[in-house]
Order: structure tokens, then sequence, then C-alpha cells
């Protein structure tokens, strides 16, 4: 008998490409991580790993059997996803994560409607970067993320995860309110040539890549002379008349802080596609289909100014399943 389990943690150091790293995803130690690949190799009757010098690599037999799991672990989630719909309860558990301003402006809205509509449902957020978000879903230690996509984490058709678009967040040019750009409707971004900039380290944060992707699309190289990677500390720097940034428009800014968001116009408006990402086979779970239908509530609520505490909105428009577009569109 296969043992999903252990067929989870083989994934894992496939994913990982270490004992090591895959242990510690699943917090499991490596000596436990070895022994489970172990007993699924006596469970099969094959050799699933093979010493690589100092290390170990998977074996072909390995690579057949991962060729079967996606399918395999589909399925089981399916099974587990219409039992949950036989017995159609209102409680939960369901385990959101998300990077820190998906859940500022789309997980806790979110959390706090299904609270109000599913009151018996046991609803909760963590905080995640990117692929530590596929790393929670892979361990099942979440059941929904929200991400934005980047060359970091795995392909729209990896064949472990369901991914769809949720929104597109544009982002604003961020000024001090008394800037000659702070009264105007739209702004071209080659317009701020000669401004000074905050943008946060390549190493940190996507935004400086945005930035920098952007700003060489309208034609100009950004003079960076703050590196912050905090909204606040970049808000507070704006405020204080040290230069402009680029800020997400879903992003909320600390209402102390004389600054003003300026629409971007013309060619280059760089946005960022937001995805929501599950298991393969999880979408038929009462619990996580509730929860995505909160994400659409909640996106659909903030396009057309819908109060968050208002009655959920029937009959929502079809979501937009295109591929994530150019950073610097």
């Amino acid at each position: 008998m296969l043992d999903l389990r252990r067929l989870r943690v083989l994934r894992a150091v496939h994913h990982h490409g270490t004992v090591t790293a895959a242990a510690e995803s699943l917090h499991l130690t490596p000596s436990a991580v070895s022994q489970q690949i172990r007993q699924l190799s006596r469970d099969l009757g094959v050799p699933l790993l093979e010493p690589e010098g100092r290390r170990i690599r998977l074996t072909s037999a390995a690579h057949v059997l991962l060729r079967h799991a996606d399918a395999m672990t589909t399925r089981w989630e399916e099974a587990m996803a219409d039992l949950a719909a036989h017995a159609d309860g209102e409680t939960g558990p369901l385990r959101m994560c998300g990077y820190p301003t998906g859940v500022a402006t789309l997980l806790a809205p979110a959390t706090a409607l299904l609270r109000r509509v599913h009151p018996a449902m046991e609803v909760s957020v963590t905080e995640a970067e990117k692929s530590e978000s596929f790393d929670l879903l892979l361990a099942e230690d979440a059941d929904l993320a929200v991400v934005v996509p980047d060359p970091g984490v795995p392909p729209v058709d990896d064949g472990r995860f369901e991914q769809r678009r949720l929104v597109d967040d544009p982002q604003d040019l961020l000024v001090p309110a008394g800037h000659p750009l702070a009264g105007r409707a739209s702004v071209r971004l080659a317009e701020t040539a000669h401004e000074d900039w905050v943008v946060p380290h390549l190493s940190d944060c996507d935004y400086g890549r945005i930035t920098q992707v952007a700003c060489a699309a309208a034609g100009f190289a950004p003079r960076i002379v703050h590196r912050v990677t905090d909204w606040i500390a970049v808000s507070a720097l704006v405020s204080n008349g040290l230069g402009v940034s680029l800020v997400p428009r879903l992003l909320p800014i600390a209402a102390e802080h004389d600054i003003a968001r300026v629409r971007l116009s013309g060619d280059v408006r760089p946005a960022r596609s937001i995805l929501t990402v599950i298991r393969s086979g999880a979408s038929r779970h009462p619990a996580v289909r509730r929860g995505l239908k909160a994400l659409d509530q909640v996106v659909y609520r903030s396009r057309h100014g819908h109060a968050l505490d208002a009655d959920p909105v029937d009959d929502l428009p079809a979501l937009d399943t295109r591929p994530s577009p150019d950073p610097a569109r």
C-alpha cells in the first residue's frame, strides 16, 4: 500500500533538492525524512535514493513515481473535498497565508467576511513570503495562499497546485503632498526622470526590480537615493520630501504621512498580478471554496466601492485567468 504521507516527503525532497531543506519545510528532522523515504522504498520494492558524493539524489525509479504523484495527490484532495462537501458543515478549519500586503488588503477583510457570513468557520491567517507559501501548501500547513508570481516560485502550470489570477494591482506614484505632481489626476512615468527615488533593495523586494524595469521602459534610469523595504519607511521618506516612489494601489498608506498618490498614464503603467493558490484538487472543498469566494468578494467590493460589511454580492463576473502580464507593461 502506498502511504501518501511518505509520498509527500519524497515530493518535498524533489522540490527542495536536499533532505535537510525538505525536513525544514515539513517541520521534521533530516533523519525522519530519510526514514520515511526508506520505508516508502521498502513498500514499493525499488530504491528511491542513491549516494552522489557526500550528498544523495533521487533515483530514476523515484522520478518515475513522481511523474504519477501529482495525479495521485490531486485525486486524494478531490476525495477529501467530496467527503467534506458530503458533510456540508459550516465549520473549518481554513488556513490562509500570503505576503504582507496581501494579508493587509485581501486576507484580513476576507477573513472578517467569512467570520460574519460563516461564524462557525475556524479561519486563520499566516504571513508568508512567496515560495514559503507554496511550502506551507505542500506541507498541508495551509489550504489557500495569496501570492505574487516571480521567477522564484513554481510556474502556473505546476501540476501540484491550482493557481488563478485574483486581481491585477497597478502601481501608483507616491509624492509629497506639496509636490508639483501632487494635484495631477495622472502623470506619465517619464515626467519623474529627474526626481530622487525611494526604492527597495533588489535582493529584498521585487518592487525594486519593478521600479527599475518600468523606469527603463519609460526611457530613464531612476536616481535612487534611498533604499528601504518597509512601506511605512517608504511613505515617511516621501512625506518628508526626500524622493518619490512607486507603490501598489492596494497598499494602505499611514494617514499621518502627508503624501499624495497619483495614477500613472501613458504606455508604461506597471502592475503585478496577484494569484490565489491551492493544492491541486482542493477547489471542491467547502472551506476552500468559501475562502476563494470571500476573496472574490473583497476584490469586487474594492473595485466598486461597496462597504466590506455589506451583504455579499451575488453573481460576480467571471475572473480573468490569463497569464500574468509583464510588470512594466
